[in-house]
C-alpha cells in the first residue's frame, strides 16, 4: 500500500499514477493533514477522499476533482482554482481567503463556515450549493452573477457591529 508521503510526491510528478493509485484505495481514502502548499496540478482526483485539515495553500489547480470529499478546515488561501469541482463534498471551515477560483463548480457542496474573505469566485456555479448564508465574506468578495447563486444568498457584506459593545458596559467580575 502506497503511503501519504508518497501520493504528496506522486500527484507533482505523475498525475495519473496518483489517481489510479488513489483509486485503488476505495471511498475515503485518508489524506488528512497533508501539506500540498505551492503545487502546480491538472487533472488530479481527490474523489471521496478525506483531506480534511489539509493544505493547497499558494497551490495552482486546474481541472481538479474534489467530488464527494471531505474539505473540513482546509486551506486553500491565495490558491489559483481553475475548473475544478467540488461536487456533494463538505467544505465546513474550508478557507479560500484571497483564491481564485474560475469556473469552479459546487453543487451540493456543504459551505457552512467556509470563508471566502476577499476571493475571486467569477464565472463560479454556487446556485445548487448548500449553506451559503453561513459562509463568511468580506466587501472585497467578487461574487459570480446572480443566476450562479442560490436565490435566498445576498452577497452585499455588512459587519454586524449591533453586538460590539464599549468596554464600560462590562461590570468587573470576580472571576
Amino acid at each position: 500500500m502506497i503511503s501519504k508521503e508518497e501520493l504528496v510526491s506522486l500527484i507533482t510528478t505523475d498525475v495519473q499514477e496518483f489517481n489510479d493509485n488513489l483509486k485503488s484505495l476505495g471511498d475515503n481514502a485518508d489524506l488528512t493533514e497533508l501539506d500540498f502548499s505551492n503545487i502546480n496540478v491538472e487533472n488530479a482526483e481527490f474523489k471521496n477522499a478525506d483531506l480534511t485539515s489539509s493544505s493547497f495553500a499558494d497551490a495552482h489547480l486546474t481541472n481538479v476533482k474534489f467530488d464527494g470529499c471531505d474539505l473540513t478546515s482546509v486551506d486553500f488561501t491565495r490558491a489559483s482554482l481553475i475548473e475544478c469541482s467540488f461536487n456533494d463534498s463538505i467544505l465546513n471551515g474550508t478557507d479560500f481567503s484571497y483564491a481564485v477560483v474560475d469556473y469552479g463548480n459546487f453543487t451540493d457542496a456543504d459551505l457552512a463556515g467556509a470563508i471566502f474573505q476577499s476571493a475571486d469566485l467569477s464565472n463560479s456555479d454556487f446556485s445548487a450549493s448548500e449553506n451559503m448564508s453561513a459562509c463568511r465574506f468580506d466587501e472585497d468578495t467578487v461574487w459570480p452573477d446572480n443566476e450562479y447563486l442560490p436565490e435566498d444568498f445576498d452577497t452585499n457584506y455588512s459587519a454586524d457591529l449591533s453586538s460590539l459593545t464599549d468596554e464600560e458596559d462590562f461590570e468587573q467580575s470576580d472571576y
